[in-house]
């Protein structure tokens, strides 16, 4: 896999989370990403800079435009905070699952709605998760 572009982008207000959704579209605008998956792509980038912010008080993450082939490109988000950590990922990828007072949907969401999904966390260490858009799936 080949990165065409990286950058980092700090969060730590609901700006930075603005920014980092508007990074992201012109992103998907240049490599011609459709409106379908550009929109999944942002509403889980969005519920996960969400999560950052609420759990972990902010963090960063990596945006990168990757290319496997000539006709497979898309983007890359890793987020990675300095957080409490998820005590148990199995518990929190499950549907309705939440230990905050919201639907529990955003970490299965957001899986749903990428290529590829990625979560490591260490409690007292904080998490990553790294997801995953192609262009064209």
């Amino acid at each position: 896999m080949i990165t065409i572009n990286s950058e980092t982008i700090n969060i730590k207000t609901e700006q930075d989370a603005v920014f980092l959704r508007n990074r992201v579209s012109e992103y998907a605008n240049k490599i011609k990403m459709g409106l379908v998956n550009q929109t999944k792509l942002l509403t889980a980038a969005s519920e996960l800079v969400r999560n950052m912010l609420r759990y972990a008080g902010g963090g960063k993450v990596l945006c990168e435009v990757i290319s496997q082939s000539v006709l497979q490109t898309g983007i890359r988000l890793t987020f990675i905070d300095n957080g409490p950590g998820i005590p148990n990922i199995a518990d929190a990828m499950k549907d309705g699952f939440s230990t905050g007072k919201s639907l529990g949907i955003g970490l299965p969401g957001a899986k749903r709605l990428v290529n590829e999904f990625q979560i490591k966390s260490q409690e007292g260490e904080g998490t990553s998760v790294t997801i995953l858009k192609w262009k064209n799936g």
